[in-house]
């Protein structure tokens, strides 16, 4: 027995391209700006290598700021800043802009607490062996925390597909969008049981991935 779709299998793929294009871009950015934050976060902590807490105050409060506005708030927040970037304010590139200003400072934290678990005596050994600040960085912090920074980059991509299904409402395409419209708003629960469907095995094959990364890095 066939199971008749109600709407084509050529949408149900379309959306979930523009789903893997809203995680994987905004996932990249804020794996590239994250680090970074994190890492001066670090160094910038009271007894840290800059031992600047002026600084980690203010863009420990940023970040805060950023991480306490639900991601719906901030949506519409950033539609200035989404269609100066993006030129528009719908569509995959327009949610791109809130959703990687969203996951950078969650995936910071994340690293942050990363960090702070390696091992101090690691850090003294390189600093007695007369290694400079940002060599101890490079080659002691990001090395061992490499396994903590990849589970948290998992995670914040699951929370990325929770995110870019949320933009869905406000036009932004993919699985959520199509759930929405098509689902919702017609009453198809067919609809909304594929695509949910859709997103279990995307965050499963997600987190299967990055559990995978990180169980090989910690038997190296």
């Amino acid at each position: 027995m066939s199971l008749t779709l109600s709407i084509p299998i050529e949408r149900y793929g379309n959306a979930l391209l523009d789903t893997l294009q809203m995680v994987s871009v905004s996932g990249a950015l804020a794996l590239v700006a994250g680090v970074p934050l994190a890492v001066l976060l670090i160094v910038s902590a009271p007894g840290g290598f800059l031992d600047w807490p002026r600084l980690h105050r203010v863009l420990g409060s940023v970040i805060n700021g950023f991480r306490a506005t639900p991601f719906i708030v901030l949506l519409v927040a950033l539609i200035p800043l989404t269609r100066l970037v993006a030129g528009t304010t719908i569509g995959v590139w327009a949610a791109i802009v809130p959703l990687a200003i969203s996951a950078t400072p969650f995936f910071a934290r994340i690293v942050e607490v990363s960090l702070r678990e390696v091992d101090p005596g690691l850090v003294e050994a390189a600093q007695a062996l007369g290694c400079r600040k940002w060599d101890i960085v490079r080659h002691v912090y990001l090395p061992e925390a490499l396994p903590g920074i990849i589970g948290g980059f998992t995670i914040t991509l699951v929370a990325l597909i929770s995110s870019s299904a949320m933009a869905g409402a406000v036009g932004a395409g993919g699985l959520g969008d199509l759930a929405i419209r098509y689902g919702y708003q017609r009453f198809d629960t067919q609809v909304m049981v594929i695509v949910i469907a859709m997103l279990i095995v995307l965050v499963s094959l997600v987190q299967r991935t990055g559990d995978s990364y990180v169980r090989r890095l910690r038997n190296r």
